[in-house]
């Protein structure tokens, strides 16, 4: 991204300035496509390079029930992990096979909107289905009538990165419920989504609650929008230290789609409601499948 930003402000100073001209007029343009859905390019998302992604870790993606293609659903993914491996390659390449999985449906993922106000960059997660987390570019992509539309919201958001640590089963979801509110303002099906293995790819400096570490990264995510995990994993010739993930499975297990009945204006009480169903939901996901991910008897998911 900061690649984009500077060879855009640096072509200016160049006898190639007209291309950073011509592409400003474009972006003027175009300001309003990623929160109409964005401009998917299906060449990007089969490109090969994801198939090296899904292989390196590896990377699957397992489907529980069948989602109708004449109905629009609302994803709720879980956990963010540090990079979020697992929602991106499954649901912004075709690496894993989504389309075959779910023939009929188009997925979108939602990512931080700043990353759209970025020259190239924007155009670039466009091309996989991304669009800006915000409530116009949901409802664009929840509201097409003929359905067939999939909308995936990592919940717990960048503060959830923080707790990502291997082993750790932390769901920063107790309080977070506009993604329901969402999805009953729509008549949209909640579908829940674990991917069991996101949190072990790298290895996090301990950050306590209540920590200095902690309370600085909390400060800067407020000011920027985005955290900042101090991670480590392996190198690109030895194990012991480096930013490269580590080389474990990650694995996202779609659940089966929870009916919600649309209503414009939801009470509170209506929304808790189906916030609980869908963390029971969730729960139950997660409880039926750990054993294949070898996760410990004894582990749960803590909603906080």
């Amino acid at each position: 991204a900061q690649c984009c930003t500077a060879a855009f402000i640096a072509l200016f100073f160049t006898r190639f300035w007209l291309i950073s001209a011509l592409y400003a007029a474009w972006w003027l343009i175009d300001r309003e496509k990623p929160s109409k859905g964005g401009r998917r390019i299906h060449v990007l998302r089969n490109c090969i390079i994801w198939r090296y992604m899904r292989d390196y870790f590896p990377i699957t993606l397992v489907k529980t029930a069948e989602l109708d293609p004449r109905q629009n659903y609302l994803v709720g993914f879980h956990p963010h992990g540090v990079l979020a491996a697992g929602a991106f390659l499954n649901f912004c390449t075709e690496a894993s096979g989504f389309s075959i999985l779910f023939p009929g449906i188009t997925p979108h993922l939602m990512m931080l909107s700043l990353w759209f106000r970025i020259p190239f960059f924007r155009d670039y997660v466009m091309s996989g289905g991304l669009i800006p987390s915000d409530k116009e570019s949901a409802s664009y992509v929840l509201q097409k009538p003929e359905g067939g539309n999939l909308l995936a919201i990592i919940v717990g958001g960048a503060q959830e990165a923080l707790d990502a640590h291997p082993g750790s089963f932390t769901l920063l979801l107790k309080n977070r419920k506009g993604f329901v509110r969402l999805a009953i303002q729509h008549g949209t099906p909640l579908v829940p989504a674990f991917s069991f293995g996101e949190n072990d790819v790298f290895d996090q400096v301990k950050n306590p609650k209540g920590s200095w570490l902690r309370r600085i990264q909390h400060w800067l995510q407020q000011i920027m929008g985005i955290s900042l995990p101090l991670f480590h994993a392996r190198g690109i010739f030895q194990y012991s230290f480096g930013v490269i993930p580590y080389r474990r499975p990650i694995c996202t297990v779609v659940g089966k789609p929870i009916p919600v009945q649309k209503k414009h204006r939801p009470s509170e009480e209506e929304v808790d409601q189906v916030h609980q169903k869908y963390l029971n939901e969730l729960s139950m996901l997660f409880e039926k499948h750990k054993a294949k991910y070898n996760v410990p008897e004894d582990s749960h998911l803590e909603f906080v």
